[in-house]
């Protein structure tokens, strides 16, 4: 705006002497520019780059790996929180969430838990070629499942299956380290005695501190619980579930299951927290899938702007983006954060059950990359 205006209006000399009177008398916050940038990337920054400083065998077919940072720092996190692990393998660059399961209190090191997936490509590369001394880049801490004593009580039942337990551990760590006063029930869904992950760690803690109970449900062998987790056990094991928050956690054959099995509990919509394990492996057995549309069947996804691809149907969009050498920002790959939202400009995906999208997505006509699985010819906005 023009001085000569400025000048005119009401309380201009008044606002001209209070800024003389700052410039003497006054903090000059000019000398702190920068500094809250600066504050909110050490907090959250967006790439860490860390070196593996040990490797320990779980079981069988899971590695706990450690990571130091390199730059001596790493950002705190809330037991139940994740890192997204980046790399690169035959020329692909993608990335893969991993829940932290070491207690927030060990600042010096993050540990992930990695269980092999069958033909998966990240799991396997983590585990078969990384060694000591390796480097890799890894996300901020990310994620809404964690225990807040405010709103979730001081009771808590943890269901896990497979991997799904490994956030676990870093609550029960954490409430160990600490002295927390709080009560928590391990539910434990595993195939037999040799993949429990942590067995031991839990098994002793169970018998050392009475606020901490360990009832593995094994679908094979001897145990006390065999089968499946049901409303039954989870009724027999903790009881009065009013005054309890339920945390889940585990593949989506758990998520669909327990879906099932906890509405005798009726519990209250705040009671439940869930967190999915990326995306079904097998999505064409899902509910609602066209059942014209078979494990053969491809289509092409025009990325406007970029280029035409030929994808498959039983494939997240977000991998065949991937392949092609296209990167979409991404973090959790379960339909949940959104950091990887394309916008769909035409054609169909199908999104499982689970997919959390905003009502702005919906809206505006946006899809979670990492968990549409295209049913037709594509048009997307990257």
């Amino acid at each position: 705006m023009d001085s000569q205006i400025l000048k005119q209006l009401e309380g201009y000399d008044r606002v001209i002497t209070d800024i003389d009177v700052l410039k003497r008398y006054g903090y000059d916050y000019r000398l702190e520019r920068g500094l809250v940038k600066k504050y909110v990337e050490r907090l959250h920054p967006q790439i860490i780059d860390v070196k593996v400083i040990d490797i320990i065998e779980e079981t069988k077919s899971t590695k706990t790996l450690r990571l130091a940072s390199k730059q001596k720092y790493l950002p705190p996190f809330q037991a139940g929180q994740y890192i997204s692990v980046i790399v690169e393998i035959n020329g692909i660059r993608t990335s893969r969430p991993y829940s932290i399961s070491s207690s927030p209190d060990e600042i010096a090191y993050y540990d992930i838990t990695v269980r092999r997936v069958e033909g998966g490509l990240v799991s396997n590369h983590l585990l078969d070629s990384l060694t000591i001394g390796d480097s890799l880049q890894i996300s901020g801490p990310a994620g809404n499942f964690y225990h807040n004593p405010i709103i979730h009580g001081t009771k808590l039942v943890c269901i896990a299956g497979g991997s799904g337990v490994t956030p676990f551990k870093s609550m029960i760590q954490h409430a160990v380290n600490t002295g927390t006063e709080r009560e928590i029930w391990l539910i434990y869904g595993s195939k037999n005695a040799d993949e429990l992950i942590f067995d031991d760690y839990f098994a002793k803690v169970a018998s050392k501190y009475k606020f901490f109970h360990y009832i593995p449900v094994l679908e094979e062998g001897t145990g006390t619980y065999k089968g499946y987790i049901t409303a039954k056990i989870i009724k027999e094991v903790v009881g009065d579930s009013s005054d309890k928050t339920f945390f889940v956690c585990g593949p989506q054959a758990l998520y669909e299951h327990l879906l099932k099995e906890l509405k005798p509990l009726t519990l209250k919509p705040r009671q439940l927290r869930m967190e999915m394990y990326g995306v079904p492996s097998n999505v064409f057995e899902q509910p609602g899938w066209p059942k014209d549309i078979s494990r053969n069947s491809t289509f092409v996804i025009k990325i406007r702007g970029k280029k035409d691809i030929t994808v498959n149907a039983g494939e997240p969009i977000l991998q065949s983006l991937e392949k092609n050498g296209i990167v979409v920002p991404s973090l959790c790959r379960s339909g949940e954060c959104s950091l990887c939202r394309v916008k769909l400009v035409s054609g169909k995906v199908y999104q499982p059950e689970g997919v959390k999208l905003r009502q702005a997505d919906r809206r505006f006509g946006y899809i979670h990359s990492c968990a549409a699985f295209p049913i037709s010819d594509c048009e997307i906005i990257i």
